[in-house]
């Protein structure tokens, strides 16, 4: 069941991260407290979780997200909201899959971690600008995995 609603982005205490306050009752619409969604903002799609943090429901903003449509905290944007069943999947390029190949580690350990922790190494992996770069995220995140660290913020690898 499909939620419009306009809400002000809001910024989280200590980090650089965003979120907009859910003003319906969660649980009653979707039947769960915690639900993955597709979220449209200002119209640019985004696929993440309905959370319950500090007593309130909330969808986050990544920077990547504010960025696009060009809105900060304290900003008002248009929210849309279904839930997403359809499987999370991220796509692993060639090179880092086959960098996950030679290090059995590291690609047990990537294959146990939650579709967002997945995509964070994608992501982190996927834009670099140079191939040194590319290369050097790519050993970095498989050196990670090895040694069961998680991605953090996009920052770590």
């Amino acid at each position: 069941m499909k939620q419009t609603f306009t809400a002000e982005s809001k910024k989280h205490a200590g980090i650089d991260g965003a979120h907009v306050e859910i003003p319906f009752d969660v649980e009653a619409v979707f039947g769960a407290k915690r639900v993955k969604v597709r979220a449209y903002f200002d119209g640019k799609e985004y696929r993440g979780s309905i959370v319950r943090m500090a007593g309130c429901s909330l969808v986050g903003l990544t920077q990547a997200l504010r960025r696009e449509i060009g809105k900060n905290p304290g900003d008002t944007v248009a929210v849309k909201i279904d839930e997403d069943k359809a499987e999370r999947i991220a796509a692993v390029p060639d090179d880092f899959a086959a960098a996950l190949e030679e290090s059995p580690e590291a690609r047990e350990y990537f294959a146990k971690l939650s579709y967002s922790h997945k995509k964070e190494y994608v992501q982190r992996v996927t834009e670099a600008k140079k191939a040194e770069t590319r290369k050097a995220r790519i050993e970095k995140a498989v050196m990670m995995l090895a040694g069961k660290k998680r991605q953090r913020g996009g920052s770590s690898v």
